[in-house]
């Protein structure tokens, strides 16, 4: 049995003669203190009883996994709506905002959040029912994001980056358009090419890609085998390569416009500038020697009718 201070028993004593005397804001107040003292009280007919106050485990540090030892859920049926898959490379807060503000705009949904770890964020961290999946700083970002993906649980999957962060209902309009089964990836921010070398923004709502800051999928398309390219080891392009995977089965890519406010792009800003065009360069580069010349999957392609 816990030993009950001599202090805690006097503050248990002048709770009672505040309650006898219907002083209940310092009655309310000396139990604030006994439960920072350690104890909850519990009022009965036999007069107050003391109890240790329950301490709640700290949450557990997930394991250290290589991507091989990612289990799949692809394979069971979705008990999720929708799928949020966020990367930590850095700057967890970003996330969490992003995790949070989804909660405060969407309370009736069912949505699970995975967020794939590379850098060892303290589990406290994490908003209550966040799954949690952490690899070793050496896994690359498409690799990352394909892990995240094999714990997709929701009919709908979301790939979004940590500057976005919702100001109002993603979820219905991503949904409603993907209930087109001609579209294959949608998101808020498109871009198109006309000659597969330089790429700019467009309104849509067909784009030849859909940007890597909010991209969304039905479920099935990685049940089939989907996958971000994993040479693809720093982010630029690799939203590219993805769209044109899926333009490539005769699906499209569009634009739905969704509110969201895109704060500053921390990896982007955070690596030198010299290996940023490197980086970006070796995964261009990458992109090009798979879709060298298929105009016919590009907007522009297709209107002048190439092959």
């Amino acid at each position: 049995m816990t030993a009950i201070p001599e202090e805690v028993r006097r503050l248990v004593d002048e709770r009672e003669a505040a309650r006898r005397a219907k002083d209940f804001a310092v009655a309310d107040a000396l139990r604030a203190r006994i439960r920072d003292a350690g104890f909850e009280v519990e009022d009965t007919a036999a007069g107050p009883r003391l109890h240790p106050v329950r301490q709640e485990p700290p949450p557990s540090v997930p394991p250290l996994l290589r991507t091989d030892q990612i289990v799949t859920v692809l394979d069971q049926p979705p008990p999720f709506e929708v799928s949020v898959h966020w990367l930590v490379e850095g700057w967890p807060d970003d996330v969490t905002r992003g995790i949070e503000a989804f909660g405060r705009h969407h309370p009736d949904r069912r949505v699970q959040h995975v967020v794939v770890d590379l850098v060892g964020t303290p589990p406290a961290t994490w908003p209550p029912g966040t799954e949690v999946i952490r690899l070793g700083d050496d896994v690359g970002w498409a690799a990352a994001r394909n892990a995240g993906i094999l714990r997709a649980a929701g009919s709908i999957v979301l790939v979004v980056d940590g500057s976005i962060e919702p100001t109002g209902d993603v979820l219905g309009p991503v949904a409603r358009a993907l209930e087109d089964p001609s579209v294959g990836v949608t998101g808020s921010f498109g871009i198109v090419t006309d000659d597969l070398r330089e790429f700019h923004e467009a309104d849509g709502p067909d784009v030849d890609a859909v940007e890597g800051y909010l991209m969304a999928f039905r479920r099935e398309a990685f049940e089939r085998g989907l996958r971000f390219d994993e040479k693809f080891r720093f982010y630029r392009t690799a939203d590219i390569e993805l769209s044109f995977q899926i333009k490539a089965l005769g699906l499209r890519a569009t634009v739905t416009p969704v509110p969201v406010r895109r704060h500053e792009h921390r990896m982007w800003t955070a690596t030198p500038e010299d290996r940023r065009a490197a980086l970006s360069k070796r995964n261009f580069y990458r992109f090009l020697d798979r879709w060298r010349g298929r105009f016919d999957l590009t907007v522009a392609g297709r209107r002048r009718g190439s092959s």
